[in-house]
């Protein structure tokens, strides 16, 4: 099974309490806060410390992080490696125009916009082997008025597409408090479609398909190439196997687990996909 590591800059989220704390900012000063850095002088919440709008020197710092991480990956073995530039963390920030208010090349304009995720996707594309993939994580809506839109997420995915990108993960949200999402079964689906139909990279839907049938329709239906099941699997870590017991496929595993192989599905498991534990 290969195995994927995700590249990540929260920006401006950073330095905040763990979800299931609340998540509120820890401003600099308290115990294991920090300053924040982020396209422009903008706080996430209001009240919120803001961070400081990046310098070039800042914006450098980043980009040879990110491909310094991606060479660490390499080193490790790993398969792929994912950039996430969703969910309101710093390569989002730099995309939308409600956190990205910068006067200079990298602000105002789409084109201005999209040049530092599109550098570090270069820096990170250059890092890692040529054979192995690497994948982009994008919301393709901030659900705001005035915000990034679908239209500049294909945008994007044109670009990335021409520097070499692997696939793109179309998820959504998470810039703005004052989002209004629609949230529902495959709600960003429709994203995922839009992408799907501008581009020939593989695409990935993703928000709240949890049914087998209904990810087996967004697929063969051609609405995207792959499913990721995110928070589903937190519930049913076998939720691939209970996927392929009920569509009649079959599932490669190590030889150990052959012996728990189910009555009712004598084809489930086949051997493959790994080697014996000792």
């Amino acid at each position: 099974m290969p195995i994927a590591i995700q590249l990540a800059h929260a920006g401006r989220k950073a330095s905040t309490d763990l979800p299931w704390h609340g998540g509120k900012q820890i401003a600099p000063g308290h115990a294991h806060g920090w300053q924040t850095h982020a396209p422009s002088a903008l706080p996430f919440n209001a009240g919120d410390h803001p961070p400081l709008a990046m310098t070039r020197q800042a914006m450098d710092e980043v980009r040879d992080a990110f491909a310094a991480a991606a060479r660490r990956a390499a080193r490790l073995g790993l398969d792929a490696v994912q950039i996430h530039a969703a969910h309101g963390y710093l390569l989002h920030e730099f995309l939308s125009p409600l956190s990205n208010q910068r006067d200079d090349a990298y602000g105002g304009s789409l084109e201005n916009r999209l040049r530092f995720p599109l550098e570090v996707f270069d820096a990170v594309r250059a890092a890692f082997p040529a054979e192995r993939a690497v994948s982009v994580r994008v919301s393709g809506s901030d659900w705001m008025p005035g915000g990034w839109e679908i239209d500049g997420t294909v945008a994007f995915a044109k670009a990335l597409q021409a520097r070499g990108c692997s696939a793109i993960h179309v998820s959504s949200g998470g810039l703005h408090p004052a989002q209004a999402i629609p949230i529902g079964p495959g709600y960003q689906v429709p994203l995922a479609r839009a992408v799907k139909q501008a581009v020939s990279m593989p695409v990935i839907a993703v928000g709240m398909i949890t049914d087998f049938d209904h990810a087996e329709a967004i697929v063969a239906t051609g609405d995207a190439d792959l499913i990721a099941i995110a928070r589903g699997i937190l519930y049913d870590p076998h939720w691939p196997w209970h996927a392929a017991a009920h569509l009649g496929a079959s599932v490669a595993v190590p030889p150990q687990y052959l012996r728990a192989q189910p009555r009712q599905f004598p084809k489930l498991l086949v051997k493959g996909g790994g080697t014996a534990l000792a």
